[in-house]
């Protein structure tokens, strides 16, 4: 007697033998070009976090950035996983986003006055834009990556994903904490 075969157990098969080739894809490819850009965004950060954290005043805003270098290099340490799982070599593409937010930080700090609050806002705003990207790269890096079956990769990136997303949270908690206020009293 011959066994049906169900529309749910016909699709299933169907993914199975779609995720074989997905990593040579078009979108496998443009998965690995993207992993290729936040690597070099993140390797970027680790030599810009040093400068922010030299030129912010606060000891609470330098103690985040200084803690955020920590985490940063660790980012690079899982990026360079992902590429050993995806058997390619870690390479890094220049990431346009990252280099601009990276200059508007670095004239934020030509542009205000050193020891000053105001300039620890514009730094903290530089640091979030930063995050902000990371954050819509790294969730959508994880998606793409369960899309191609790659759930233990995706599982890396979210890990990082979490980590951006209290990077972000802790620099909206410094601003919030007293930075903010303090730059609103400061004159010219």
């Amino acid at each position: 007697m011959k066994s049906k075969t169900t529309d749910s157990q016909k699709n299933s098969h169907t993914r199975m033998n779609n995720s074989r080739g997905k990593n040579d894809s078009m979108l496998g490819q443009f998965f690995k070009d993207e992993l290729k850009d936040i690597y070099w965004a993140e390797k970027h950060l680790v030599k810009t976090l040093p400068k922010m954290q030299k030129a912010a005043h606060s000891k609470e805003l330098r103690h985040a950035f200084g803690d955020h270098l920590e985490v940063t290099r660790q980012h690079v340490t899982r990026l360079e996983q992902v590429f050993d799982i995806l058997g390619e070599k870690p390479q890094a593409k220049k990431c346009e986003a990252i280099e601009g937010i990276t200059k508007e930080g670095k004239s934020i700090i030509e542009e205000t006055e050193a020891g000053t609050s105001t300039r620890d806002v514009g730094l903290i705003l530089a640091g979030q834009k930063a995050e902000h990207y990371e954050i819509s790269t790294y969730g959508g890096l994880a998606q793409l990556a369960r899309t191609l079956s790659l759930n233990n990769i995706a599982d890396i990136l979210e890990t990082t994903l979490d980590e951006e997303k209290k990077a972000d949270q802790l620099l909206s908690d410094v601003a919030e904490n007293g930075i903010n206020y303090q730059s609103a009293e400061e004159i010219r």
